[in-house]
């Protein structure tokens, strides 16, 4: 089972046991998040598309650490200006490990109505 979660302005593909790297969350090492922002979750044989986001299903992780990514240099160029920038930058990030895949029941209650009526 997968799920498309949306979070930090990205989509990310995650599925039970991934490592993730989103962008820094505000979550203390060790602590439990919840991503409820779930764009499509799909078992093997049926896929469920959110309009926008998927009712009931949550994906739940620990985080694992934080830190910065790889140094990039932002170098701004002028030529024959005598105009030459150079800055490096560092972007933080949050490593999480996706525990779980909850889907929901909203899905299952209305399908049991439909019967009775």
């Amino acid at each position: 089972m997968y799920a498309i979660i949306e979070s930090c302005g990205k989509q990310y593909k995650v599925t039970e046991g991934d490592i993730v790297f989103f962008e820094k969350l505000e979550a203390e090492e060790g602590k439990k998040v919840t991503f409820d922002k779930v764009v499509l979750t799909s078992d093997g044989e049926k896929i469920e598309i959110g309009n926008p986001y998927v009712k009931g299903v949550k994906v739940e992780g620990k985080v694992v650490s934080h830190g910065k990514g790889k140094k990039i240099i932002v170098f701004k160029y002028k030529p024959k200006k005598n105009y030459r920038r150079k800055q490096g930058h560092r972007q933080p990030y949050t490593k999480v490990e996706i525990t779980s895949i909850k889907a929901g029941t909203a899905k299952k209650a209305t399908a049991e109505e439909k019967v009775e009526a």
